[in-house]
């Protein structure tokens, strides 16, 4: 675990020496800075990132929190301007370049390559074993079908011609009815394959994500309130089902998730989560909103080597009450508001997560009862995984190969 920093001011002000000192910052190129040490000793790179800024010196190498070169790099892009209410200080607000190429590449290609990775993916499902009765389609093709036709979009008729054109690439061999993706939906057991297949397609990113956000968001389903309820007076309304997530900050993959009743709390299902990400990542730091802030949840982060950045509601207060994390940051968070903050924000990544999936899968789920909701919610996200991972194969040159991942469902 790392400490909260106790001498910041410090730093603050040595990092405002080196901007006002001439020629000791330079700027190399967009989002890329140069600072000559204060020794004289050479010069330290700072790079700019969609998730805060990055120094080559040890302290931030040591500490992973603002160093005095990146204080002195804020002092630096600081501007004063002069209004007619006189003059004003206004900092300039960096910019994260988009990587054009990798992306309008994986754009066009995704749909090409995303048969292509849940052909791997779903092979990763061991097979149960029949004794009697006509042969079936595999499971691994079921899924194949059910997760394309989620990704598609299409109803359960149209998808077919898409069955039908995995066949003819080899994809699957045989096209299964155009209703077995909502049979199959409908089955309970099918629920922990999905939730095992998401954690299977964030895996490609693992070494690319050491810092998480979590959130929760709701998905309208197409059933609605009791007719008790409306009988006695209460408006007709959809009913809405919560996906509790853990997400990466630098790709957005979906680490973990759980699915509940749109009445459960946040903050209930924080240490879950945050233990099944621990499983398969380097969790450094998570964020998350006031409404996850607890003793509780400090210690699960604490216990798994990382740092929780959670603001503290108004009444709290730094009691230790068998928490001593909880009393040390609540510290941190009282004398160096900034530099939590800072950290904390990376949370907004989350949001722009539920709002990438309900932008290309749409918010509203399609199956009629609980069970498949939630298997069609799971499977949204599964999707989602591999658009990411896809975009991470143009972006940072990874290759994924689940065949040979280690994982519950994948031996």
């Amino acid at each position: 675990m790392q400490q909260p920093e106790t001498l910041t001011t410090s730093r603050e002000e040595r990092g405002r020496a080196i901007a006002n000192k001439s020629g000791m910052i330079q700027k190399v190129k967009d989002n890329q800075y140069k600072v000559r040490s204060q020794s004289g000793n050479g010069s330290y790179h700072i790079n700019i990132t969609g998730t805060g800024a990055e120094c080559s010196c040890p302290d931030f190498q040591n500490r992973h929190q603002p160093c005095k070169h990146i204080m002195g790099l804020r002092y630096f892009l600081e501007v004063q301007k002069d209004t007619p209410q006189g003059t004003v200080t206004e900092k300039v607000h960096l910019t994260y370049t988009q990587a054009w190429g990798a992306y309008n590449a994986a754009q066009t290609e995704e749909i090409k390559i995303f048969d292509a990775l849940l052909k791997d993916l779903v092979k990763c499902i061991p097979e149960p074993e029949q004794k009697m009765g006509r042969p079936r389609i595999p499971m691994s093709e079921n899924l194949f079908c059910a997760i394309q036709k989620v990704y598609s979009q299409l109803s359960s008729r149209r998808a077919h011609s898409l069955f039908q054109n995995a066949v003819e690439k080899n994809q699957i061999d045989h096209a299964p009815y155009f209703n077995a993706p909502s049979a199959l939906f409908n089955k309970p057991e099918i629920m922990p394959i999905l939730q095992e297949l998401v954690t299977l397609s964030a895996l490609p990113v693992a070494e690319l994500e050491t810092d998480f956000a979590v959130d929760s968001t709701g998905f309208r389903t197409t059933t609605f309130s009791e007719y008790c309820g409306m009988k006695h007076g209460q408006k007709k309304a959809h009913r809405w089902i919560k996906a509790h997530m853990a997400t990466g900050v630098k790709t957005n993959i979906v680490a973990s998730i759980e699915v509940t009743a749109d009445n459960v709390h946040d903050s209930t299902q924080f240490k879950p989560i945050v233990k099944d990400v621990s499983m398969n990542f380097n969790i450094r730091e998570i964020s998350a909103d006031k409404a996850y802030s607890s003793r509780d949840n400090y210690e699960a982060v604490n216990a798994i080597g990382g740092t929780a950045y959670i603001p503290f509601k108004n009444h709290a207060t730094g009691k230790t009450r068998g928490s001593p994390i909880w009393k040390k940051m609540y510290h941190y968070f009282q004398l160096n508001k900034d530099d939590f903050m800072e950290h904390y924000h990376k949370r907004s990544n989350v949001e722009s997560t539920n709002a990438a999936i309900k932008r290309k899968f749409g918010e509203t789920l399609k199956s009629k009862n609980q069970v498949a909701q939630v298997n069609e919610l799971l499977a949204k996200i599964v999707a989602y995984n591999l658009t990411v991972v896809i975009h991470e194969m143009y972006e940072n040159g990874i290759s994924p190969d689940f065949l040979h991942v280690k994982s519950g469902v994948c031996t």
